[in-house]
């Protein structure tokens, strides 16, 4: 999530209100994962509205948003219904509490709705307003999950390597970044970290398959090394989005399964950003046929229109928790109504106009193919992944060795900058090239999408060439 995308004020056209509002921003906001200095030393690019798959900035270029923003803007931007929702809810009733034994009808109606698109035996849902605060949610549901069955000593909640849970200070500790961990002394004690099941890197001479269970085979490790009387969960994204797309093999999965049953650990997907249809299913866990006690939802769960998160619980979980008295967790804003509104309204349009399905029966195959096809044979690519509405690349120096750049990370940045240069927003993880654009992106969206990486990816190996 680190390194900002530079924008530089040497490329304005001549609006005056960009540097009065570059200026304000300079002055008065400090960005989120951002080099202030570095930030207002260029300016930031200033978007001021959304149609579709595309953004505009300040001065009038129209950008393809092939992030959803920050993954999460599934229908698109612009749609009506969801700004009429917020309009409506926030004249009935703006706000009101869940606390003290109260609740309102959009709470109670959204529940309704997502526990009906989600995977079976998911029939409670406790909010947050972000992915973060749904992973800290986690980390105390599942301690006063076994606190409450007796068992206290199960605190230890195992993730991976380059996995990212969120930036508060238990979704950080979760997270698997050492740049994240270097600032605030994390993680936090009874959180621990096993190997990214990320073949192209740590494969080696294993197949794919072989080695999906090999790394499976970590969490069984370190399992035993804490001791299965310590061990609370596991946490996974079923695809890790942040980490740089890492499509786990198909191994993976049905043997993280196998382990966290055989040895009673919960296990926790965190469906932040593959919920809600970016896989071309409604959840991860549903692409891969996991079967989890608790899924992390936000990002797509209002199509970004409005801060909502929350916890999915499996009938098994809520059982317990509803029978141990007090959850002394919760937050003023858990099931806003008018985020409760919008989030709603956001799943209708996603059932009515059955726009997953339609991705991925008459677009996503398209969409793959051609990502394929434009990259499979670029000299300065590799490892070209796509899974549902997931884009990735990896620069590499050399194709037949699988050598990767030693400033492979700089390079990537350096790429990033060359797309949002040329109107096209994609980020740079690591060395990789990473896209993940909104879910009504159609074939000729995918013809441009397509054709504009490929173009920017050719210009940035000119630039190397040429240097």
């Amino acid at each position: 999530m680190n390194n900002p995308l530079i924008y530089s004020t040497n490329n304005r056209s001549g609006n005056p209100e960009t540097q009065r509002w570059q200026d304000m921003d300079a002055a008065h906001h400090l960005h989120p994962f951002s080099d202030a200095a570095a930030l207002n030393a260029h300016g930031s690019r200033v978007i001021t509205k959304g149609d579709g798959v595309y953004l505009y900035d300040s001065e009038g270029n129209k950008i393809f948003d092939a992030m959803s923003g920050l993954w999460c803007v599934n229908i698109g931007y612009g749609r009506k219904e969801l700004a009429e929702a917020a309009y409506n809810q926030i004249l009935e009733l703006p706000f009101y509490n869940t606390f003290f034994k109260t609740t309102h009808p959009p709470v109670a109606e959204l529940s309704e709705l997502v526990t009906k698109v989600a995977p079976t035996g998911f029939n409670h849902i406790f909010y947050t307003n972000s992915g973060s605060e749904g992973n800290d949610t986690v980390i105390r549901m599942v301690r006063h999950y076994w606190a409450s069955l007796g068992q206290p000593k199960k605190k230890v909640i195992i993730s991976r390597t380059n996995a990212y849970h969120g930036s508060t200070i238990g979704g950080a500790s979760l997270s698997g970044m050492d740049y994240m961990h270097e600032q605030g002394d994390l993680p936090i004690p009874g959180i621990a970290h096993i190997e990214q099941p990320y073949w192209y890197a740590n494969g080696g001479d294993l197949s794919p398959e072989e080695y999906g269970i090999k790394a499976a085979r970590e969490l069984e490790k370190k399992i035993l090394d804490v001791g299965v009387e310590n061990v609370a969960a596991f946490i996974g994204e079923p695809v890790q989005g942040a980490g740089g797309i890492i499509i786990p093999p198909t191994t993976y999965w049905p043997e993280i399964q196998r382990i966290c049953g055989h040895y009673g650990i919960l296990l926790i997907a965190d469906e932040v950003i593959c919920g809600f249809g970016r896989t071309g299913e409604w959840f991860g866990s549903d692409y891969y046929g996991i079967k989890p006690h608790l899924m992390t939802i936000a990002k797509g769960l209002s199509s970004g229109y409005m801060p909502i998160g929350g916890v999915l619980v499996h009938d098994s979980i809520a059982e317990v928790l509803m029978q141990a008295g007090d959850f002394n967790h919760g937050f003023t804003y858990s099931g806003h109504p008018v985020a409760c509104a919008v989030a709603a309204a956001n799943i209708r349009i996603l059932q009515k106009e059955r726009i997953i399905e339609k991705m991925r029966a008459e677009v996503m195959p398209y969409a793959h193919q051609r990502w394929h096809d434009a990259f499979d044979d670029h000299p300065l690519v590799d490892d070209v992944r796509s899974l549902g509405y997931f884009f990735a690349i990896t620069l590499v120096e050399d194709k037949a060795s699988r050598k990767r750049f030693a400033n492979g990370d700089a390079l990537a940045l350096q790429c990033r900058d060359v797309c949002f240069k040329n109107n096209l927003i994609m980020r740079a993880t690591h060395d990789s090239m990473i896209a993940a654009p909104p879910l009504v992106m159609t074939r000729k969206h995918v013809d441009e999408f397509v054709d504009l990486a490929r173009r920017c990816v050719d210009e940035f190996q000119h630039q190397l060439v040429h240097r």
